[in-house]
């Protein structure tokens, strides 16, 4: 899939001459490095460069004039097909010039007898080989269920996935291959692949074999703190504790000068267990940095929760489903700062709130934490996607200004009697020409596959509520990007296709997480700052 060229010219030259030092190679360390750097995931990435997604989505999705914008086959979808010099077929998955990096691949499949192939730099030698449609055979020392995860429908031998979040960065140029066993018919093989593309000089080391082996020790180090996100100590405890009145707030005002909060804890007080998941949606929680407003979000949504405020375990954030969250985003400012909590239901309400702030310079790359909200009922879903005219786009959210987008929930109640996510996502940025991210439905965005209804916890995020097999009822998704976050410059434009497997309507709400400059903004972000 390829962004518009105009577009990537133009960053290109605003990333000037790319340094080539040895001290700015970017290597698998300095990229596993970087996933846990909560400071430089709040930054505008240096060196520039631009995100894009590889995907199995049907091709006669050509434009959404064309007849087949909603076009369903999402298995079959392939670079091209190539012949090696034995006569054995090559599907090629993805095949990229550098200097660049893949920073996640999401695979499943009913059949996973085959060879992966990763080609580096030209070579007509495979890098890399797996012998199986299955990451989870990624033999690389270190590796563990931090950065390689099963989805909930993952079994070793038959039907199910997995996702990789292991960098794989390359100098020149990447090509994948997958050759199905010899005498199986193919099956369908959905994948995703996310990758960032640098201006032509940026120093990066290729991934290899011994590369992995040189980093095990960082790989293993980096795997067990996405799995074990620490409780942060650095900076200064203030804490605040108040009986909240309807329409009354607790707030606590932050240290003046440069800082960043590093945690907030919420501590919410419920007599009435049955009234916790509504309440937890009644509670907003709002941050303003420098005198602007830039989160807005009922609580039990931003906990990456949705309604009724489930048990989450994730890196970024952490409930525990009865009143406990923990918000681990790094949310820097200049001058001022003051978090919030406003009770906006018809009860009183015991609520504590701890804030770890420490002093964090400022500079040019540094941008605002802003975590915005928005729901829509009675969307309808349509369960033909050959009837264009009949099916829907709706937007989880249209950003602009300069920023990187880092995440997102989406909480639902699905009035059809069966599953609602056969829609594809489709992510404009800037001055892209087709979507730069197609995706291949709803779960395969949040690292699952075949339409799961059981609840399953990742550090990228997860599905915190499933409530009946049929998948009729509340669920919730919740995917967070730390290599793979979205820069964008201008505009950033989030839409899904509704698509289910029967007719029908389903009420939406969606939180989304990103960074962005003072003069960033999302539609519909409502001030509740007085």
């Amino acid at each position: 899939m390829k962004s518009n060229l105009l577009y990537m010219g133009i960053l290109f030259l605003l990333a000037g001459c790319a340094k080539n030092t040895v001290a700015d190679v970017i290597t698998l360390e300095t990229l596993l490095d970087e996933m846990v750097n909560v400071e430089e995931l709040a930054c505008f990435p240096d060196p520039s460069y631009i995100c894009l997604q590889e995907s199995s989505y049907d091709r006669r999705s050509v434009s959404p004039d064309s007849p087949g914008w909603f076009a369903n086959s999402d298995g079959f979808g392939i670079v091209r097909a190539d012949t090696a010099a034995d006569g054995r077929i090559e599907k090629v998955m993805f095949d990229e010039t550098g200097p660049g990096v893949i920073t996640r691949i999401w695979i499943t499949t009913l059949d996973k007898r085959g060879v992966w192939r990763f080609y580096f730099d030209g070579s007509e030698t495979a890098g890399l080989t797996v012998l199986a449609y299955d990451l989870m055979q990624l033999h690389l020392p270190g590796l563990g269920k931090g950065l390689v995860q099963p989805h909930t429908s993952y079994t070793p031998e038959g039907k199910g996935g997995n996702t990789s979040f292991l960098p794989v960065p390359y100098s020149k140029a990447c090509k994948i291959t997958f050759e199905d066993a010899p005498g199986v018919a193919p099956t369908p093989k959905y994948y995703q692949i996310n990758y960032r593309k640098y201006p032509g000089g940026t120093g990066i080391e290729t991934f290899s074999t011994g590369v992995a082996q040189r980093a095990e020790k960082k790989i293993s180090e980096v795997n067990d703190i996405l799995l074990h996100p620490s409780v942060r100590k650095k900076g200064r405890l203030l804490a605040e504790t108040k009986s909240i009145a309807p329409s009354d707030s607790l707030v606590i005002t932050l240290p003046e000068g440069e800082h960043a909060v590093y945690e907030v804890l919420f501590d919410i007080e419920t007599v009435d267990p049955g009234q916790y998941g509504p309440l937890m949606r009644e509670l907003v929680f709002a941050a303003e940095f420098d005198g602007k407003q830039t989160v807005r979000a009922p609580l039990g949504d931003y906990s990456g929760g949705g309604m009724g405020a489930p048990r989450v375990d994730s890196w970024f954030l952490s409930s525990d489903g009865k009143g406990k969250v923990t918000s681990r985003w790094l949310m820097p400012y200049r001058k001022a700062a003051r978090i919030k909590l406003l009770n906006s239901s018809a009860a009183r309400i015991q609520a504590s709130m701890q804030v770890r702030v420490a002093p964090l310079k400022w500079h040019e790359r540094s941008l605002y934490f802003h975590a915005s909200w928005k729901q829509e009922n009675g969307i309808y879903l349509h369960h033909n996607p050959d009837e264009d005219a009949r099916c829907v786009e709706w937007n989880f959210a249209t950003l602009r200004g300069r920023g990187v987008y880092r995440g997102d929930v989406l909480s639902l109640f699905n009035h059809a009697p069966c599953w609602y996510g056969e829609g594809d996502e489709k992510i404009w940025v800037d001055g892209d020409a087709f979507p730069s991210h197609f995706g291949t439905g709803t779960e395969d965005y949040y690292n699952s596959s075949w339409a799961p209804v059981v609840p399953f916890h990742t550090p990228f995020g997860g599905a915190p509520r499933a409530d009946t097999e049929s998948s009729h009822g509340y669920n919730a998704f919740f995917r967070t990007r730390n290599l793979d976050g979205i820069p964008f410059h201008e505009q950033f434009r989030f839409d899904i296709e509704m698509l289910g497997w029967d007719s029908g309507f389903a009420d939406y709400a969606t939180t989304v997480y990103w960074y962005g400059d003072y003069a960033a903004s999302a539609t519909g972000i409502k001030e509740i700052f007085k």
